[in-house]
């Protein structure tokens, strides 16, 4: 009986084009994914040496392939191509950031404009011992 109940709750939800789809593989695959692109945003606001290129370039590597490939099955699931691509785009400008800090001179002006706060600070507080 129990069972029954089960199969019929089951069918109920398939039969829902909505519901049926929130069911289904195809939604969870892309909702899970879609923690990769949030990371790579998140970590925008992080510091530049953070970020490793090696993984970055794997990681535009993959989702491009991925995006490929989430193309081609069938049936059609937008939702993963368009995380795949969000993913792309995040890591090109990890990618951005970590070329402009460690081959553009984006190191040196960090150390630049941090050598010129602690000379203002310290000129600060000798003008405020006098």
């Amino acid at each position: 009986m129990a069972l029954a109940a089960v199969k019929a709750i089951n069918a109920r939800f398939r039969s829902n084009k909505v519901l049926g789809s929130v069911c289904s593989t195809h939604f969870w695959v892309s909702a899970s994914n879609y923690a990769i692109p949030l990371a790579a945003i998140a970590d925008t606001r992080k510091s530049p040496e953070l970020i490793s290129p090696t993984m970055t370039g794997a990681l535009i590597m993959y989702s491009l392939a991925s995006i490929r490939f989430s193309l081609v099955i069938g049936p059609k699931a937008y939702t993963l191509p368009t995380c795949h691509l969000t993913n792309v785009c995040a890591q090109l400008i990890q990618g951005y950031r970590c070329l402009h800090y460690y081959y553009l001179g984006g190191k040196e002006s960090g150390k630049h404009a941090e050598a010129v706060a602690a000379g203002t600070a310290a000129a600060e507080a000798a003008k405020g011992s006098k």
